[in-house]
């Protein structure tokens, strides 16, 4: 009798701490997760692709990028020409230059919609 008291006892304990684990970890609930945030802008920042610029036509806004994978579109390292989102986005930049950046794609048209030079 005692066992099946011991017993009874462990089980009712672990289904309490599941409850408690539960009403901490649900997702419903506003948890300052403090380091999430951080952690996703990282992740963004480790995202964006490599490359060197090769010429820049700060008129057309347009710039050749000798890159390598650019992992948020699926495009293996090459050379081409991209539109940029806005022609300030080139302001500082040179020929040469090592840059980190983004692209989106819309259609068959690739547009990079952050650039900046690499540290």
């Amino acid at each position: 009798m005692k066992n099946i008291l011991k017993l009874s006892a462990i089980a009712l304990a672990l289904l309490g701490a599941g409850s408690v684990y539960a009403a901490n970890h649900s997702g419903g609930h506003n948890h300052d997760h403090g380091g999430a945030k951080e952690a996703q802008v990282t992740a963004a920042a480790a995202e964006m692709a490599d490359g060197e610029i090769r010429k820049i036509n700060k008129t057309t806004g347009k710039v050749t990028l000798k890159h390598g994978d650019i992992k948020s579109v699926g495009m293996p390292p090459m050379t081409m020409v991209f539109g940029v989102a806005d022609k300030g986005m080139l302001e500082g930049l040179k020929e040469g230059d090592k840059v980190k950046f983004d692209v989106k794609q819309e259609g068959s048209n690739y547009t990079v919609t952050e650039i900046k030079k690499a540290q």
